[in-house]
């Protein structure tokens, strides 16, 4: 895997010899640049010749030597040790860096001149070392990283040493001073490359020629045998030219057409230089340390727009009156001075994207037995570009050439350049020019690209298709050219014929199998294929069918599969979500890349068994990867905050029975609102109870606590008022909000009276707006329009793992527990159930369950919300006339309910009020095959049946269109795993325990209240009996708690009540166990069918082989069996009944 870049510099392969180079490159300059300076503002009187000539002869002078010495100083880095040769030209640096402190104290320019060519000799045979080094030092994911250092860090170089050199040469005793310096750090660099690590010698056997121009053919003629290096030379030999032209013309530029001083030149040698810097350790960023001219094609284009605009810039622009020249303090005052100062910082970033990876190709693809000398005819072309540039300059100057004008012409050069670049390199251009607009137009992310190059070298890219773009985003995405499968009939359009260019392609003909066995055959040899296993363009948002042909190549093939997640192109125009979503030309992308995948399919699979297998692996790897690349790790109200940006802050997210709608502006402003409020009754982290029914006020309630860091604590107000009172103890809630008309009409005075007994503080939503001050009403206004700033100020915390809710079970035992959620236990959940059902902004859930409900606040309240689903909230679900007329009036389309009610609202329903729905979902108790036969025969409408516990906030398994089999509770949702723990007396099946992120955090016992206790080891004991059948639908046996022990064997009472259910529908069945002195436990049926008659249902038993131990001992009638607020039996309730006197069977 590619490591950071900055891991080298702790090295001692590479920090001595960055050291060295580095103080090299710092010598060079301030060298140079105080002796331009010198010429420019001193030495200029007498030297006989303008300062625009002498600093163009100057630029001559020290680059010449590289033309004539670079073929012996490759032959001599090629034959010997380059640790040790760099050694001998950093001692030689010593003794000249001693020649310019006499030149600088004698005042001459002749000698300063000469010094500099000397110094001009000394890099050219350090040249080839300095470069060709690396390879021997460094891995190949490692040169981009290297070479990105060494270029940032000669410019960091150049950028002291032009600070140091320019400011210092003109002070008192400047020349002294710089002599010193000079002196001491070719002395440190010499020091540091005593510490390289010696290398071995390329090609001992070279012989050493000093034919210098015969030399010099041979190796450009070498070079130009392997056309990339050859190319990439030409490459950074035009960026030599290119980059001598603005270093040799600052000066001037500055002086004469800005009218600045030193400061002035410093300011634009420093910003050239920071700017390449900051270009060269970004490609390192970019490229991850593949060795690639991706982004040289857009180098080059940004080097030509920023110069061309640097000339219309400086064209208009005229010296400070009367001949003074101004500083860099007032060159920044201007407008326009700052925007050639951006010019020149895009052109020099520009130029280090350009430049690196182009030494990096010479380095890596150049034979290692003549690199240096592949460096040296760099260095040799290096030196004619820049001959040519200092010539070219000087007819252009002595043509009364401007310097806007020189760099003008330099920028169309440079666009011949770049259209010569296009041609070499079109995937490249196109690439570079894609990634630029994706990055700066859609702000594109991308997540763990380290997986791919993890995959190995057989894999397949599987991905979800949201649009038109999903091709190129990839193709863009990772370092290698990809190969995509491609419809035969999509390969025709003409639309698609532009991206054939940028991407490698098959054609995949639906009934030509010889296409598969292609795309197995590339799989093998090792290119990297990408299907989308849908097949087509979702038109939910969601995913659709999976095809199993992807998993049969990768299985046939041997591959891993990688899967990929996309995130945003479907709000593009270019997805098929036009008036299903907010549509807008250019929202984020998040392409997220997950851990490769093997399918491990056992040899003994065949044939369908196994295409279906590889098919359902398939699913469960693309929908775990759609779950996991969401924001799982964020608070609720941040999601909020999301789903407004994301769908629009008029968006209306919920209705109620009094019929006003409330959009996501309104529902953030009211929260923070209401918020100010009761943070004065609350403190932060606090549990609060909430005690209101589905109300429009229930869900800003719910947000104004998270707004300001409290905990809601769902009250359930149908249970008893000792159970109320025991919630609040187990977790602390000393403040209850509620409101008197919901008590009045709920008749809930006892409750209420039970609670002010404890002294639980009661805050009445009724009184606050007589509370609300107009500044807080304000305050709220701009929290509304500013609500990202204002939620980190109101809840500085923000933590995922914190406790978002505390629920409260209710069915299976006498005192209540408190389940403690967290925010990312929440997120997990609404994420798992949007991996597996397709359903988006333009559906409407209806919810009449109860928000104090698990089932209720996850599925039917915050999973909408929170994906700008529109929810009509209703108070009870018992009103099972008025609810089919309402979801027949709202037009909804997404329904979650339980069997009771399903059953209650079938029987009281007209054949077209169920018109629009497309899902329902079922769960908190089993789900009777009368009631799915109804709902299918009189509405057409489908019930999926699921599974859950509080505990997992609370769903763990669910039917889905896509894989539905009826009996069965589905399939666990992605990122869930499970375990079976054998029960005694159980044959087939387990006691279920699951572990993942939708866990709880733990309980609120009595025996000690306020303290979470957490699940063992991660692992909830659900207290469910299930079996698991091969394709992993789980079958509900009944709870542990439900099970009788009669005559040593364990039996399901909820497999007998499913029994009498079919025997008797229409009515209701309840099945409970009590002691019994001779088989240990008995059988009774308590039912609301006054003529049932044991005689029936041990002739049903029989008839359908279901063994008599499971029929009922005695039968009970009741009037109307006790339910709970979510629908299901309450059977303590039930015990309680018959434990009396009158009722109780012996």
């Amino acid at each position: 895997m590619h490591s950071s870049q900055w891991k080298l510099l702790s090295s001692r392969r590479f920090l001595p010899f960055f050291a060295t180079q580095f103080l090299g490159a710092f010598n060079d300059n301030v060298f140079k640049n105080a002796l331009v300076i010198l010429i420019t503002y001193t030495a200029m009187d007498n030297a006989g010749l303008g300062p625009q000539i002498m600093v163009t002869l100057a630029a001559g002078i020290f680059i010449l030597p590289f033309f004539i010495f670079s073929a012996v100083a490759g032959q001599l880095a090629d034959k010997w040790d380059k640790a040790q040769l760099i050694r001998y030209v950093k001692f030689v640096e010593i003794i000249l860096m001693g020649g310019a402190a006499a030149g600088f104290y004698l005042d001459s320019v002749m000698l300063l001149m000469a010094i500099l060519f000397l110094m001009g000799t000394h890099s050219a045979f350090f040249g080839p070392l300095k470069y060709s080094i690396l390879p021997d030092q460094l891995q190949e994911d490692e040169l981009i990283g290297g070479n990105a250092l060494v270029s940032a860090g000669t410019f960091i170089a150049i950028l002291l040493g032009t600070i140091i050199g320019g400011l210092l040469i003109l002070a008192e005793q400047g020349g002294w001073i710089v002599s010193g310096i000079v002196i001491g750090a070719a002395l440190a660099g010499w020091l540091f490359s005593l510490f390289i690590p010696p290398v071995q010698p390329a090609a001992a056997d070279t012989t050493v020629s000093w034919h210098l121009l015969q030399d010099t053919r041979t190796i450009i003629q070498q070079a130009r045998q392997n056309s990339t290096v050859f190319h990439a030379i030409l490459g950074i030999s035009w960026f030599w030219l290119f980059g001598a032209t603005f270093l040799s013309q600052f000066p001037t530029f500055a002086k004469e057409i800005i009218g600045g001083n030193e400061q002035v030149v410093t300011l634009f040698l420093t910003l050239f230089s920071v700017g390449i810097g900051i270009g060269a350790l970004l490609c390192d960023k970019l490229l991850k340390g593949k060795v690639a001219a991706t982004y040289v094609p857009l180098g080059v284009l940004g080097m030509t727009f920023f110069t061309t605009d640097l000339y219309f810039a400086s064209t208009s622009l005229a010296p400070a009156a009367g001949g003074e020249l101004i500083s860099a303090l007032s060159f920044l005052e201007s407008f326009a001075h700052w925007r050639i100062l951006l010019d020149l910082l895009v052109i020099s970033i520009s130029g280090g994207l350009y430049i690196v990876p182009l030494y990096a190709i010479v380095q890596n693809y150049a034979e290692a037995s003549h690199r240096s000398r592949a460096i040296a005819a760099n260095n040799i072309m290096n030196a004619l570009f820049m001959v040519v540039s200092t010539l070219g300059i000087s007819v252009m100057l002595a043509l009364d050439f401007t310097v806007p004008e020189v760099f003008l012409t330099i920028a169309l050069l440079n666009g011949l350049v770049a259209i010569y670049i296009a041609k070499l390199l079109p995937y490249e251009l196109a690439k570079s020019i894609l990634q630029w607009a994706f990055h700066t137009f859609y702000r594109l992310k991308i997540k763990g690209l380290e997986h791919y190059q993890q995959a190995g070298e057989r894999v397949l890219i599987v991905a979800n298709h949201l649009s038109f773009l999903d091709a190129a985003l990839l193709s863009i995405c990772f370092p290698e050219r990809l190969c995509f499968a491609i419809n035969s009939n999509i390969a025709r359009k003409w639309w698609v014929r532009p991206f054939l260019f940028l991407a490698d392609t098959v054609t995949v003909d639906p009934v030509n199998p010889l296409s598969t066995r292609l795309l197995i055959e590339r799989v093998k040899k090792g290119d990297r294929v990408v299907i989308f296993p849908e097949g087509r363009l979702t038109m939910t948002g969601a995913l659709m069918k999976i095809y199993e042909g992807p998993a049969m190549i990768a299985d046939k093939a041997g591959a891993k599969l990688l899967p990929v997640s996309l995130s945003g192109p479907q709000y593009t125009p270019f997805s098929r979500l036009k008036g299903k979503v907010r549509i807008r030309w250019f929202p984020g992308i998040t392409i997220t890349v997950m851990p490769p995948e093997s399918f491990g399919l056992p040899d003994s699979i065949r044939g369908k068994r196994r295409r279906r297998a590889a098919g359902l692996k398939l699913y469960d790897i693309m929908t775990t990867t759609v779950f996991q690349s969401n924001a799982l790790r964020q608070t609720l109200f941040q999601s909020l905050l999301d789903a407004a940006a994301t769908h629009g802050r008029k968006h209306v997210i919920a209705e109620d029975i009094e019929r006003r709608p409330l959009n996501y502006s309104q529902l953030i402003t009211c929260s923070f609102i209401l918020g100010t409020v009761l943070r004065r009754h609350t403190h932060t982290q606090e549990n609060v109870g909430i005690m209101l029914p589905n109300m429009v006020n229930n869900l800003i309630c719910f947000f104004s606590l998270h707004a300001f860091g409290r905990v809601p604590a769902m009250l359930n107000f149908s249970a008893s008022s000792r159970n109320l009172v025991m919630a609040c103890r187990i977790a602390q809630i000393r403040t209850v909000i509620t409101a008197r008309r919901f008590i009045e009409v709920a008749k809930l005075s006892g409750q209420i009276d039970s609670l002010k007994a404890q002294r639980i503080n009661l805050i009445y939503l009724d009184d606050l707006p007589r509370q609300v001050h107009w500044w807080q009403k304000l305050m709220g206004l701009v929290a509304g329009w500013l609500p990202g700033i204002c939620y980190r100020l109101t809840d500085s915390r923000r933590d995922p793992d914190a406790p978002a809710v505390v629920l409260f079970t209710s069915g299976s035992e006498d005192t209540p527990k408190g389940v403690v959620l967290s925010h990312t236990n929440l997120q997990a959940n609404r994420f798992q159930v949007s991996a597996r059902i397709d359903f988006g902004p333009s559906d409407l859930v209806f919810n009449a369950l109860p928000i104090f409900h698990s089932f209720g606040l996850t599925g039917g309240t915050l999973l909408p919300v929170l994906s700008g689903i529109r929810v009509f909230l209703y108070p009870s679900p018992l009103h099972y006339r008025i609810i089919p007329e309402l979801i027949y009036d709202t037009n909804a389309t997404l329904m979650f309910g339980t069997d009771t009610f399903l059953a209650g609202y079938a029987r009281y329903a007209n054949a077209y009020d169920f018109y629009s729905i497309r899902y329902v979902f079922a769960g908190a108790e089993k789900l009777r095959e009368s009631t799915r036969r109804l709902w299918s025969e009189n509405f057409g409408v489908r019930i999926f049946e699921g599974y859950g516990t509080t505990e997992t906030a609370p769903i763990l398994s669910l039917n889905t269109p896509m894989h539905n089999h009826p009996g069965s509770v589905g399939r666990l949702l992605p990122g869930i795993r499970s375990r079976l723990e054998p029960v005694a007396g159980i044959s087939q099946g387990g006691r279920l325990l699951v572990s993942g992120p939708n866990v709880m955090l733990g309980y609120y016992l009595a025996a000690n209240p306020g303290m979470i206790v957490p699940p063992a080891e991660g692992w909830h004991d659900t207290g469910d009996i299930v079996a698991v059948n091969e394709e992993g639908y789980i079958f509900i046996k009944g709870r542990a708690k439900r099970f009788a022990k009669i005559g040593g064997e364990m039996i399901s009472l909820t497999a007998v009540e499913e029994a009498i259910n079919r025997l008797w529908p229409g009515y209701g069945h309840a099945v409970i166990q009590l002691p019994d002195a001779k088989k240990g436990e008995q059988i009774v049926l308590i039912t609301t069918r006054q003529q049932a008659d044991r005689s029936e249902i041990i002739t049903y038993f029989s008839k359908n082989d279901l063994g008599e131990l499971g029929i009922p001992r005695n039968i009970l009638y009741i009037d109307k069996l006790p339910l709970l607020a979510t629908g299901k039996i309450d059977y303590v309730l039930l015990h309680e009944w018959v434990q009396q006197p009158d009722k109780n069977p012996g």
